[in-house]
């Protein structure tokens, strides 16, 4: 039973200036992403996929790739701006600065993922349990269409203390199965709780609400949506420029149309993240212990 890892490592990390995905926060220079491979293979993943950009393979090669050839089969996919566009959209291409975004990077590994695969960013750090919990919802759903899955962290846990973040909020029902995600912005603790500022206004959070990472769990389904979904998007967004395929607005639509469950996972596992350069000695003093 293959189970495949695909990291989301395009993203140019324009709040924290520069490629985080290459920065070496171990002990012995290891990126976020040599833990997420040590920890997936330990939890039973047998293949990795890296979304990466063509203008930074060389050193992906180098520092990255190379640690795992002898580990785990890895293959490696561009997220070009062009990708899965229509010839009739393909003049948008060159309006972009920024990629497409996280669905759009999983959509450019079709051709190398056909069985189940988890989803996750190249620059979170999701802890060992996490993984166990993935890779053992991946076996039992295996070969369900429609069956996919999503790993939820404490809000708390994820904060950040030098600036506000983004979060997918998550409502769930009685069997943990995941009902609609709402997209927080500029999350931030205050002396008056957890608040958001979505709508332009400050305005309270209920306390730790379970949140998503981008830790998804698919089955290979998802790629024929996407491949339709993705030019409905191109199509109306074609006048903006900066517009992103997001994760959560896919799965939100998918499941407002009755296509997939998505079953909830809560994890132990401690999340970090580097969103802004202040971040950097907190994650280097918790991954020495890692």
């Amino acid at each position: 039973m293959e189970i495949t890892l695909l990291i989301l490592a395009a993203g140019m990390g324009s709040r924290y200036g520069g490629l985080k995905q290459l920065d070496g926060l171990g002990p012995n220079g290891e990126t976020i992403m040599d833990y997420s491979v040590r920890d997936a293979i330990a939890a039973g993943f047998n293949k990795v996929v890296f979304v990466i950009r063509r203008d930074f393979a060389d050193a992906f090669q180098e520092k990255v790739l190379s640690r795992y050839t002898d580990k785990v089969r890895c293959e490696t996919v561009f997220q070009d701006m062009d990708a899965g566009l229509s010839e009739e959209h393909l003049y948008l291409a060159d309006k972009r600065e920024k990629p497409w975004g996280t669905a759009h990077a999983i959509l450019v590994a079709k051709p190398v993922i056909k069985g189940p695969f988890a989803a996750i960013n190249a620059d979170d750090y999701y802890g060992a349990d996490a993984f166990l919990r993935m890779a053992e919802q991946l076996r039992s759903d295996f070969g369900l269409s429609g069956a996919y899955s999503m790993v939820g962290y404490p809000l708390d846990n994820t904060l950040s203390d030098h600036g506000s973040v983004n979060r997918g909020i998550c409502s769930t029902d009685e069997e943990s199965m995941l009902k609609s995600i709402f997209e927080g912005l500029k999350i931030e603790r205050t002396s008056e709780g957890l608040v958001h500022h979505t709508s332009g206004e400050k305005e309270p959070l209920a306390e730790n609400p379970l949140v998503s990472m981008n830790f998804w769990g698919f089955q290979p389904d998802l790629f024929d949506f996407l491949v339709k979904d993705f030019h409905r998007f191109t199509e109306e967004t074609k006048d903006d420029p900066k517009s992103e395929y997001f994760i959560p607005f896919v799965v939100n639509d998918m499941m407002n149309r009755e296509m997939i469950r998505v079953k909830v996972l809560p994890t132990t596992a401690r999340w970090l993240g580097v969103t802004y350069q202040e971040d950097r000695e907190k994650v280097v003093s918790a991954l020495a212990e890692a």
